[in-house]
C-alpha cells in the first residue's frame, strides 16, 4: 500500500504498478484479477455510469493487491481497499468499494434468485463475509451513504467473470483516476 504522504501521482503509480505485478493472480473464478476489475470497468461504462463509478468498478477489488501475507487472520479486501483508496479519491469512490461485499449480502436479502446465480466461489466467500443478510440489516445497509452505488457496482462485479471476455486495456483508465484524484484525506 502506498504511504498516504506521497501526492497523487505517486499513489496512482502505485496502483497501476500494483495491477501489474499482481493483476495475473487468479481471482477464485476463470478470470484473473486484472480481468475480474477490467470487465467490471467495461461493464460500468456501458452503462452509463459516472465516472466516479466506473472508477469504483476498477478499483473494488485493489485490496486483494494489499492483503498482508500470511495474516494470522485474513482482512477484508474490501476495508483493504478502502485504506488505499480513501486518501487518493473522494467518497464517491472509496463508499462503494467499502460497500460491495455488504451489497452481494443485501442482494441475496432482498432480490429473490440473487443467490442462486451466484457463482460457487462467491457463494462460498458470502459464507465467509457474514452471509446473507437479515431484512432489518438490509434496511439499514440502504441507509448508507452510496449504498444505490455499491448495489449498482456489486451486479457489475457479477457480470465481470467471464473467461478471455475483450475490454479496453488499464491505461485507458488513468486519465479519468488521474481527473479524480485528490489530495484530500
Amino acid at each position: 500500500m502506498p504511504p498516504v504522504s506521497q501526492p497523487p501521482k505517486l499513489q496512482l503509480d502505485a496502483l497501476f504498478d500494483a495491477f501489474d505485478r499482481l493483476g495475473a493472480e487468479p481471482y477464485g473464478e476463470e478470470v484473473s484479477q486484472l480481468s475480474h476489475m477490467l470487465q467490471t470497468a467495461a461493464l460500468a461504462v456501458v452503462d452509463g455510469a459516472p465516472d466516479a463509478l466506473v472508477a469504483a468498478a476498477l478499483l473494488h477489488d485493489v485490496g486483494h493487491f494489499a492483503a498482508p501475507p500470511n495474516a494470522p487472520e485474513p482482512v477484508a479486501h474490501e476495508a483493504l481497499g478502502v485504506a488505499w483508496l480513501r486518501p487518493l479519491f473522494g467518497p464517491e469512490v472509496w463508499r462503494p468499494v467499502g460497500l460491495h461485499v455488504a451489497a452481494k449480502r443485501y442482494l441475496c436479502a432482498t432480490s429473490p434468485g440473487y443467490l442462486d446465480q451466484l457463482s460457487a466461489a462467491s457463494q462460498q466467500s458470502l459464507v465467509e463475509q457474514g452471509g446473507v443478510f437479515t431484512l432489518s440489516q438490509a434496511e439499514r445497509f440502504m441507509d448508507a451513504p452510496y449504498a444505490k452505488d455499491a448495489v449498482r457496482l456489486r451486479l457489475y462485479d457479477d457480470a465481470a467473470k467471464v473467461p478471455h471476455a475483450q475490454t479496453p486495456p488499464l491505461d485507458i483508465y488513468r486519465e479519468l483516476l488521474g481527473r479524480l484524484a485528490t489530495s484530500a484525506p
